[in-house]
């Protein structure tokens, strides 16, 4: 599956695109604010490209993305719908660091809600970040997610710590 906006390319991961996945997740805000491994590893990026994500996509229950600029193809990041539960999915996003500031995570995550809103039966998308995360708490509320609270020591982090983790909703336009 291909979803186009007016300056990128979303589609699935393929063989090629591991090289790109690896250099992304040497970000230490990748690291710290995702559940990829620490050190992420070559192999890392191979199983997340090769079995992982594929699989999501076979099982209908996580719907991965890698966005890609129109002028050039450079690689934006990673963007997803996780099944949680019956009509409710989780936005999941990431950026490599270069493609930062400039609106397509934005623009990309909205076209993968639209895209879920029109091919699966969903009501309600989740966000869900790491307290401090304000680049993601950003685009979740430029999408229209309403911040509805913190959960307290939600997850321990790469850090060995648990960290408290906002969380927003979307309901269906």
């Amino acid at each position: 599956m291909t979803l186009e906006t007016e300056r990128l390319v979303l589609r699935a991961f393929a063989p090629g695109d591991v090289d790109v996945v690896y250099d992304a997740c040497q970000d230490e805000d990748i690291q710290f604010y995702t559940p990829v491994p620490v050190p992420f590893r070559r192999q890392d990026a191979e199983k997340r490209v090769y079995e992982d994500w594929p699989e999501g996509w076979a099982t209908d229950k996580d719907y991965t993305l890698g966005a890609f600029r129109k002028d050039g193809g450079a690689f934006v990041g990673s963007y997803c719908l996780t099944r949680l539960s019956l009509g409710v999915f989780e936005l999941g996003y990431w950026a490599a660091e270069k493609q930062r500031g400039r609106g397509y995570s934005a623009e990309a995550a909205r076209a993968l809600c639209d895209w879920g809103w029109a091919a699966l039966d969903v009501h309600r998308i989740e966000w869900w970040a790491m307290v401090g995360n304000t680049g993601s708490r950003a685009i979740a509320e430029k999408l229209g997610f309403t911040v509805e609270g913190t959960l307290r020591h939600r997850v321990i982090a790469n850090d060995g710590r648990p960290h408290d983790w906002w969380v927003g909703g979307l309901l269906r336009p």
